[in-house]
């Protein structure tokens, strides 16, 4: 190996990483029979309450989904963890909810990755001989992430764009046994990475993609959420990722969820 071969050897694998809001997405499906059973009195009182409760509920969108995977589709961006429980918590003590059966959820955190910060900052550290993981070392990361925070804090905290369509599916990085995205340099997750993000500004007028990291809180390691007033760019968007090497050699998915918004006061249009 090189000299810049073992320097880069030894220096940590992870990328940095910033994260802001809590996402919480629930799947629920409406149990026709028993709503049908229902008089219309009582089915106008449960919508009522719970589209006054949607509407007080900044953060909070509603989608209707299409296809069999669910009827409804909730979607939470918060501060914490603490608040998406208590909007769990608030929905499930409304009427309406004892005709709503979940069917799926996902849990996550806002993730902007930071793969070309961090092999500037690695190698700068490195080039000043401060050893990996040391007191100095964890303070001037800190340092990097919290103005990455600031510069990026419309990124990692936004609304829920206002879009009509909304895309929404877990995906993992492979770990098989002839291919592993974690044995991979950071350098050559860095190109890929770079590429990859390529092809998704070129859709940037067309379409608004959120990223969230669910590693250690859900089954897949990411979200990925895509909005958009027409939903054909979801289909092309993903298509012509599929060509770049770190999709078509690395990437696994998840079950696919799309759903138009609903407004609270649409509620009883789809109910």
């Amino acid at each position: 190996m090189t000299p810049d071969t073992l320097a880069a050897a030894a220096l940590p694998p992870v990328p940095l990483t910033v994260e802001g809001a809590s996402v919480l997405h629930q799947m629920m499906r409406l149990r026709r029979p028993a709503w049908r059973a229902l008089g219309a009195d009582a089915r106008a009182e449960a919508v009522h309450e719970a589209s006054a409760a949607l509407s007080q509920m900044p953060g909070t969108a509603l989608y209707s989904l299409l296809g069999h995977k669910g009827d409804l589709m909730f979607l939470h961006f918060r501060q914490d963890f603490a608040e998406l429980n208590r909007v769990e918590l608030d929905l499930a003590r409304l009427r309406l909810s004892d005709y709503l059966e979940p069917v799926s959820s996902y849990l996550s955190v806002i993730e902007l990755g930071l793969y070309e910060s961090t092999a500037k900052v690695y190698s700068g550290l490195a080039a000043r001989g401060i050893q990996p993981h040391s007191e100095e070392w964890n303070r001037e990361i800190e340092e990097v992430l919290e103005r990455q925070r600031q510069a990026m804090a419309p990124r990692l905290w936004p609304e829920v764009p206002a879009s009509r369509y909304l895309c929404f599916y877990p995906m993992d990085r492979r770990r098989g046994e002839t291919k592993n995205w974690y044995t991979e340099p950071m350098a050559g997750r860095q190109r890929m990475m770079h590429e990859h993000g390529m092809v998704g500004r070129r859709y940037a007028g067309e379409v608004r993609q959120i990223i969230s990291g669910s590693i250690g809180f859900d089954d897949w390691e990411w979200g990925v959420d895509l909005f958009a007033d027409n939903p054909l760019v979801f289909k092309k968007l993903i298509y012509e990722m599929r060509f770049d090497e770190v999709s078509a050699v690395y990437a696994l998915f998840g079950s696919f969820y799309v759903g138009l918004r609903v407004e609270p006061a649409g509620l009883g249009e789809v109910v």
